[in-house]
Formats: structure tokens, C-alpha cells, sequence
């Protein structure tokens, strides 16, 4: 009797341990799942930011959610496949907490699944919610003004280099809604401080080194890199190029001063993450997103790197030491 006792317990042992990663996978795969798209590549600082959004609502990735993160890295064309997958697989959110082009898709993909977007342009506009106060759909999120911060971004850059008239401006074709907005804005803010302006297209790295090749044989005094995450993914090789050829350049995240370039100016994208984020545990949570009104980014950042200032031989003016939020030595 003794022996059948432990063998009957050896069997149940084993069978509860062959048992357990059904268990667990069974409970992998009942959490609800967040699709995360995002134009960029993987950046550590901005993924922790989301989570730390989550985890302010009391949801943990891997415990009660599921995030699968899609970083497209300016392939564009897999936008509208991506989306039509996680509506089809039925995602309990989608997050785009940087790109109008992803926001966009989603919101024509599903009218049922909640969206939680991260757009440089005024939502209203884009056609995303009825109002800032008062979504009136399945989508909300914040703005992070990049139309706004691209005139500013200008300015510093005129008051960092102040002898730079002829101002090549790098766009990205193939992210439409961002580059339209960037031509159609651009001249104005360019004329009002006296700045003459030719557009440079680049939508792969090849197209990158073809617009330095461009911009050199036309004497461009300066560069400005407009707000896209493809050229976020390529910030080095982007960096390094200007520094290169020795060419002023003003970008839009600060990512891109922290590997060389030389200066930065936009809203704090690390704080829209964490707001996504917090916003995408709400809904988890219960939240509906007629019910959270569209915030605006209040954080923005003004960065120099003042070795690369010193490598082109610039001298930042006093002003812009003390306006600037941080100067990389």
C-alpha cells in the first residue's frame, strides 16, 4: 500500500508539472493584447516610458497585458497589413504614440477597437476625433505639436548659426501626412526670418547619402531634419554625415544630439510615451476613449551638443546656453 501511495504521488507530481506550462501558456494567451506601432526603431528610453505609463494604472506587461511592438523604421507600406492583422486577431488597443501615418491607418482599419494615437498635428484636423475635449469616437491620445515645434526648431537654428541663409530641408516622402504638413509650413516660418529653403527627399539610407551629395554640390549652409522616425532610426548615420561634411543640422528628438548632431529642439517624446501608456492602461481598465480627452504635450526640449558645436567651429551665443534645457560636452 505504501508503494502504491508513492507512485500514485510521483504520477500526479508529473502530471502536474507537464500540466503547469499548459496552464501558464493558456494564461498568456487569454491577456488582452496591445498592438504598439510605431514609425521609429526600438528605442529603450520610449518602450520604458510606456510601460511606465502602464504600470501607473496597475497594468504590467507580461502579467496582464500582452504588448506586441511593431517598429517600422519608415517601411510604411506595411502599415495597412499590420493593421488589418491585429483588427482581425480582435487587439483589446492599439497604441501609435508617434505617428500620424499609423494613427491614420488605424482609425480607417476599425471603428470599434480603441485607439490611443500620438500625433505631431492637431487630431481635430487629421480627422481622428471630433474635438479635443469630447473625442466622440474610438480614438484619443495626445498631440505633440510637431508643426508647432518645427518654426521654433527653425529659429534656433537661424540663432545658432545666424550666418546660414541657404537652409536644405530633409523630408521623407514616403510618410505622407508629415512631409505635406512640413512643405506646407516650412516657407512660411523660413521667410519670416529671412531663410532661403530647398527640399531634400530620403526614404532609405542610400537616398540619405544622395541628399548630402546634393546639398554639398549646392552649397546649403545648413540642414534641417524634419519630424520623422525614420530618420530617428537612422540619427547616426544622419549625425555623422553632417559632422562629415561639416554641416549645421537641427533635428527633431534629442536622441539624434546625444549620438553627435548638433541640435534639437520638439516636445519631450519620452513624456508622450508614458502618456500613451497611461491612457492605454486606463482603457484596459474600463476607460472608454469618447470618455479621456485628447491631451497636448507641456514638455519640450532644447538640446546642444556643444563638442559637435565646437567640431564645426561654432560658438553657441550665451543666450542659447541658458535657453537651452541641457548642453551635451
Amino acid at each position: 500500500m505504501p508503494a502504491l501511495r508513492r507512485r500514485d504521488f510521483i504520477m500526479l507530481l508529473g502530471g502536474a508539472s507537464a500540466a503547469w506550462p499548459l496552464a501558464a501558456w493558456a494564461q498568456q494567451a487569454a491577456m488582452p493584447v496591445v498592438g504598439f506601432v510605431s514609425n521609429s526603431s526600438p528605442e529603450a528610453g520610449r518602450i520604458a516610458a510606456f510601460r511606465k505609463g502602464l504600470s501607473e494604472t496597475g497594468i504590467v506587461e507580461g502579467q496582464n497585458v500582452t504588448v506586441e511592438y511593431h517598429w517600422l523604421s519608415g517601411q510604411f507600406d506595411r502599415v495597412p497589413s499590420l493593421m488589418a492583422d491585429l483588427v482581425r486577431r480582435r487587439a483589446a488597443v492599439i497604441a501609435t504614440p508617434a505617428s500620424n501615418l499609423a494613427a491614420l491607418a488605424a482609425k480607417a482599419a476599425t471603428t470599434t477597437i480603441p485607439i490611443v494615437f500620438g500625433v505631431g498635428e492637431d487630431p481635430v484636423k487629421l480627422g481622428l476625433v471630433a474635438s479635443l475635449a469630447r473625442p466622440g469616437g474610438n480614438a484619443t491620445g495626445i498631440n505633440f505639436f510637431a508643426q508647432e515645434t518645427t518654426a521654433k526648431r527653425l529659429g534656433l537654428l537661424h540663432d545658432l548659426v545666424p550666418n546660414a541663409v541657404r537652409i536644405a530641408v530633409l523630408v521623407n516622402p514616403a510618410n505622407a501626412p508629415t512631409a505635406e504638413a512640413v512643405l506646407r509650413d516650412i516657407p512660411e516660418a523660413a521667410r519670416a526670418i529671412g531663410l532661403q529653403i530647398q527640399f531634400l527627399n530620403a526614404s532609405t539610407g542610400r537616398e540619405i547619402e544622395a541628399a548630402f551629395a546634393t546639398l554639398v554640390r549646392d552649397q546649403a549652409d545648413a540642414l534641417f531634419v524634419a519630424s520623422d522616425g525614420f530618420f530617428v532610426s537612422r540619427r547616426v548615420q544622419l549625425a555623422t554625415l553632417a559632422v562629415h561634411y561639416r554641416i549645421p543640422a537641427a533635428y527633431p528628438t534629442r536622441e539624434a544630439v546625444e549620438v553627435g548632431g548638433l541640435m534639437s529642439y520638439a516636445a519631450d517624446a519620452v513624456d508622450s510615451f508614458r502618456h500613451v501608456g497611461v491612457y492605454t492602461g486606463q482603457i484596459l481598465k474600463g476607460a472608454k476613449p469618447v470618455d479621456l480627452p485628447v491631451l497636448q504635450s507641456t514638455k519640450f526640449e532644447f538640446v546642444i551638443n556643444a563638442q559637435t558645436a565646437r567640431l564645426l567651429g561654432i560658438e553657441v551665443p550665451n543666450a542659447l546656453h541658458l535657453l537651452a534645457d541641457e548642453v551635451i560636452e
